[in-house]
């Protein structure tokens, strides 16, 4: 269900469930959640996530799993979604999602927890789940507007339509297209930041990220303290005397 795989410095977690478009069972979210426990463990730099087979990233939940149940194995269906991808959101270290096909309903939620994302160009993405009667529930009416602003948001969600990789990167959708296989894609789009501490790279992340809830003057706020913290990091000093001395800075994460 989950191939928990190292590649260098980063972590590759592959769905490799391909006969169903690598569709997201209750069991495969729950490995997915151990599989990011796993990998908050380990010592990489970033994590990339992928799905097997020429056609699908994630074609998204297994919808017979979600046919007849009570409301509240419903709404713990959710909880359990929106928890697993949270974990993935708030992993230490960055994440992208290696988009090599299909991403919808689900699956587009699990590339949208990811920090980035990198397409096939034959990519197509979307949340069709008001074509079920139903809405996203594992993250994407809060995370997809987030990203491409509400009323792009609210027209992929209320039409349920599918966006090819130009239109995604056009929107914002994804950072880059991948000439070739997108997990080398991936693996090239992280060479451009993995370099750098993680400690400054994390203390950015959240800053960004706490831009999104609260008003200007209290981001500003956190931006100053958070840019503070950074100032106090070795690999700060590191990287301030290498630039005097005019050599490349030796970052150690600390």
């Amino acid at each position: 269900m989950i191939d928990l795989t190292r590649d260098g410095a980063y972590a590759v977690l592959t769905l490799t469930r391909p006969e169903a478009l690598n569709a997201l069972s209750f069991a495969i979210i729950r490995a997915l959640g151990a599989a990011l426990d796993e990998v908050a463990g380990w010592d990489v730099r970033a994590l990339i996530v992928t799905g097997a087979g020429e056609k699908a990233f994630c074609a998204g939940a297994d919808i017979k799993e979600l046919m007849g149940r009570p409301l509240m194995a419903e709404k713990a269906g959710a909880e359990l979604g929106q928890a697993t991808f949270a974990k993935l959101d708030a992993l230490a270290i960055p994440s992208i999602a290696a988009i090599n096909g299909f991403a919808f309903g689900g699956g587009l939620e699990l590339a949208l927890a990811c920090t980035f994302r990198v397409a096939a160009p034959k990519a197509k993405m979307g949340l069709p789940e008001i074509k079920l009667g139903l809405i996203p529930g594992y993250g994407g009416t809060q995370r997809l507007p987030r990203l491409i602003g509400e009323a792009r948001a609210m027209e992929m969600i209320l039409t349920g339509r599918t966006v090819d990789a130009q239109e995604a990167l056009a929107i914002g959708l994804v950072n880059r297209l991948a000439e070739g296989d997108v997990t080398a894609a991936a693996v090239a789009f992280a060479d451009g930041f993995s370099g750098y501490g993680l400690p400054a790279l994390a203390l950015a992340r959240s800053a960004v990220k706490r831009a999104l809830d609260t008003p200007l003057h209290e981001g500003l706020k956190i931006e100053a303290d958070l840019s503070t913290l950074a100032y106090r990091t070795e690999d700060a000093a590191e990287g301030l005397a290498a630039f005097v001395e005019k050599r490349k800075p030796a970052f150690r994460d600390r």
